[in-house]
């Protein structure tokens, strides 16, 4: 079965062609990929990652509120006991901020250096 991975914009960010890019490398790599559009709550994130299936969600935030909305998915996954979705994130964010999000719970952070091929092979070695 391919993985099942839930693309989400959370926050006010209006920005989500890199999203859509991600989502359909991931799609042409195999993955079934459902996209949530923009200005998703965390909750609406949860929600519909519960509601889906899915195997992981991956977040994508431009805004700088990554740091607040990130680790929120990942507690509210864990609050509704499907802390078995593996969460992983990207977008514009600091190197010192990587860290922190891992210890947080984000699987993975992908920068804007990162290749499509690299992200869509992460996914698979880890789902």
């Amino acid at each position: 079965m391919p993985p099942r991975i839930l693309i989400a914009k959370p926050g006010l960010d209006g920005h989500d062609r890199g999203a859509k890019v991600v989502a359909r490398a991931l799609r042409d790599a195999g993955c079934e990929v459902i996209y949530s559009g923009l200005h998703q709550t965390p909750e609406q994130i949860v929600e519909t990652a519960i509601q889906e299936d899915v195997d992981a969600v991956g977040l994508s935030v431009l805004s700088g509120a990554h740091m607040t909305l990130f680790p929120k998915v990942v507690e509210l996954l864990r609050e509704r006991e499907a802390d078995d979705i593996v969460v992983f994130g990207g977008g514009i964010i600091p190197d010192e901020d990587i860290p922190v999000l891992k210890e947080k719970g984000l699987a993975e952070i992908f920068t804007p250096g990162a290749s499509l091929t690299e992200i869509a092979e992460w996914v698979h070695g880890h789902l």
